[in-house]
């Protein structure tokens, strides 16, 4: 046999192993459904080497040991969360209730407290503004923590705030996702803010984006949305620190968002989800902010916060949403800009219509995440012939992430419906039992509706076969992408 053959052969072997390996890999990876199995197996098997590379980005959930360690750490340093805000409100809770609060417990062990007052704010430049007079109030401590922030109007206005607040003595906390807030980091606004005072932080930085696939997943970020002012004040939703024209995606403003200001024990929640993710990325130790006593609880309705990511339980977002959606007796509204659910979801929301409920979501017409928007589309036609009413927002990007059912119950924050909030982002959402507040977020819900066009089985049936073949083959490849 001559030497190119054998070199040959033992290549063929070598590469047969690799594959095997990396298959086993894919198969014993706990905490994954046998369609991502199955996904990853065919991937690995048709395309040896652009396979084996795809798995080493992106097959795994991975933070990285170091992360996964320092965020322990900062939860161990800080006091446990169902500690921070007093006492639980369940006993007061009605029945049907109780179990979602107990769904959002076990993602975070944060309890639903009473003594809680909102308000929603109108818009994105509403609540820009209502931060900004916020932290120019405030006496003790500003924190804020964004996915994007972007220096344009908006951005720049919360920047000067937080100098401002510097400058008079206020410990001001700044800090934001590497990848999502590249721009900002890299500019002289940022290195000014740190000047001036104001202690700024990177969460989850890249590094050696060549380096980064052996510490873990370069796409693993932090999505999360949180401002605490004074240990009193916090604001919860969709919105990042940027303009409604959103300049880096100018072409799908505006962006149309949802944002709230909350007092009362829900406050320490999120603080202490800050504290997490600060202590988590520098040396720093916040667990004397919460020596101070809680003030005297008053009226309020119940709420609790939920922080979703890889430092908690694995499926905690998707149980969440199905836990809302199964617990809805008249009304269920929905509005995610992304929609790539899990089985246990799509058919939680069939089932909600088919046993009667008005069951309603709203996405965006146009989607900055062209995957995303042919991925959500294949699943229009079994919604449909379930009796979900599905419409599509035309007035900019719908980037609100909002739920609400039976007038009662809502959840607003930054999750989204997909598999990228469920497995690989860092999210904070707010779940809450109280009528006039929920009423509120489904008369905004209801102003989408408005400016939503319906989507009919009609239509979906008018797709091509082209387009029917791009939007099934996108998301049958939802479990690898």
């Amino acid at each position: 046999m001559h030497d190119s053959a054998v070199l040959a052969w033992l290549l063929f072997v070598a590469q047969a192993c690799v594959q095997l390996i990396f298959i086993a890999r894919a198969l014993l990876r706990p905490h994954r459904e046998p369609s991502s199995r199955f996904a990853w197996v065919l991937v690995i098997a048709l395309a040896p080497v652009l396979g084996v590379l795809a798995y080493i980005l992106f097959g795994e959930v991975n933070l990285g040991r170091t992360r996964i360690g320092r965020l322990r750490a900062a939860f161990a340093a800080l006091p446990e969360a169902r500690e921070v805000a007093g006492a639980s409100a369940e006993a007061t809770i009605p029945e049907r209730f109780g179990p979602l609060f107990r769904v959002g417990y076990s993602v975070s062990h944060y309890l639903p407290v009473a003594g809680n007052r909102a308000t929603l704010l109108p818009d994105s430049a509403a609540a820009i503004a209502a931060m900004v007079a916020d932290i120019d109030a405030a006496r003790q401590s500003v924190h804020v923590l964004f996915y994007i922030w972007l220096a344009d109007e908006s951005g720049l206005k919360v920047v000067a705030a937080l100098k401002r607040a510097a400058a008079r003595g206020v410990t001001c906390r700044a800090m934001v996702d590497d990848l999502g807030s590249r721009a900002l980091i890299r500019s002289a606004h940022w290195r000014d803010m740190a000047s001036s005072g104001v202690k700024v932080a990177v969460a989850l930085p890249v590094g050696n984006p060549l380096l980064r696939p052996f510490k873990g997943r370069i796409d693993m970020r932090n999505h999360r949305k949180i401002v605490v002012i004074d240990n009193a004040i916090t604001y919860c939703g969709s919105q990042n620190c940027a303009d409604a024209a959103f300049a880096v995606k100018a072409e799908f403003a505006p962006w149309v968002d949802v944002m709230a200001r909350f007092e009362g024990p829900v406050v320490r929640q999120n603080q202490h989800l800050f504290a997490s993710n600060w202590m988590a990325q520098t040396d720093e130790d916040l667990s004397p902010l919460f020596a101070e006593a809680l003030p005297p609880s008053g009226p309020g309705f119940i709420a609790q916060v939920i922080g979703s990511g890889a430092g908690v339980r694995y499926s905690a977002m998707p149980e969440t949403f199905v836990a809302l959606m199964n617990a809805a007796r008249r009304e269920l509204v929905i509005t995610t800009p992304y929609y790539v659910p899990d089985e246990p979801i799509q058919a939680a929301l069939c089932a909600s219509a088919r046993r009667g409920v008005a069951t309603t979501i709203v996405f965006p017409r146009r989607n900055d995440s062209w995957i995303v928007a042919a991925a959500s589309r294949s699943y229009y036609s079994e919604l449909l012939e379930a009796g979900v009413e599905i419409r599509e927002y035309v007035g900019g990007l719908l980037h609100a992430k909002t739920l609400t059912l039976d007038d009662e119950m809502a959840l607003i924050g930054s999750a989204n419906i997909d598999r990228r909030s469920f497995e690989l982002n860092a999210e904070n959402n707010i779940l809450l039992h109280d009528q006039a507040f929920t009423r509120a977020v489904r008369a905004r819900q209801q102003v989408f509706l408005d400016a939503a066009t319906p989507v009919t089985t009609a239509h979906v049936q008018a797709y091509s076969r082209w387009r029917q073949l791009w939007n099934n083959t996108i998301a049958m490849l939802g479990p690898v992408l």
